[in-house]
């Protein structure tokens, strides 16, 4: 014989409430988010010489354009104010510990921080910026707007001119992500982690569902 219990439509609140408080828990107002970006930033300063530095909170901001909040303090984000152009590049596996080091090193307290990175650049060809050698894939921006949005926090949106890709991660003449090996950072370890393997097609996987 099949017994089969019946839940009461007055039981189900109390049964979501319980399976909320069972399953997850608060956290508080955090930066989280995964996969955060690591990227470097660079830009010339007055005198030609590079600045460089790890930023974590940027994306697309829009078709063509980016956004980055940065501390107003820093010698990158003052240069990118003063010649109003960046590089912003996408640090890879390759290159972790030079990506680690333009984010822990000040370039307020040392002068010559990118040159002892021992990374190389080269002067865009599209924008007042350098491109860094060593990271492969390299966004060269023009800057529309920077903004003071809190204390000692500024944001930059910058339009995108020019994508610039070392022939190592292209297969067909597009970006592999595979061979680009990109890394993410973790707010909550404070670690680097490679991204991992293809789970899905996008824009295809879902239509199962409709």
């Amino acid at each position: 014989m099949l017994f089969i219990d019946t839940v009461s439509p007055t039981d189900m609140p109390i049964m979501i409430q319980d399976f909320r408080e069972s399953m997850r828990k608060d956290l508080g107002a955090k930066t989280i988010l995964y996969p955060m970006p690591v990227l470097i930033l660079a830009a010339y300063r007055e005198d030609g010489r590079v600045d460089a530095m790890n930023a974590a909170w940027g994306g697309i901001a829009d078709t063509n354009q980016v956004c980055i909040c940065l501390s107003s303090d820093h010698a990158t984000t003052k240069s990118i104010a003063a010649r109003k152009a960046l590089t912003v590049s996408v640090a890879d596996a390759a290159h972790t510990v030079e990506a680690d080091y333009l984010g822990v090193c000040s370039g307020n307290d040392v002068p010559d921080k990118f040159e002892k990175s021992g990374l190389h650049a080269v002067r865009s060809e599209n924008v007042d910026a350098p491109v860094i050698q060593e990271f492969p894939l390299t966004l060269e921006c023009r800057v529309s707007s920077i903004d003071d949005i809190s204390e000692g926090t500024v944001r930059v949106v910058a339009d995108i001119v020019n994508v610039s890709a070392d022939e190592g991660i292209l297969t067909d003449g597009k970006v592999d992500i595979s061979k680009l090996d990109p890394i993410t950072y973790d707010t909550v370890s404070h670690g680097y982690f490679r991204i991992g393997e293809r789970v899905g097609n996008a824009f295809s996987d879902g239509k199962r569902l409709m």
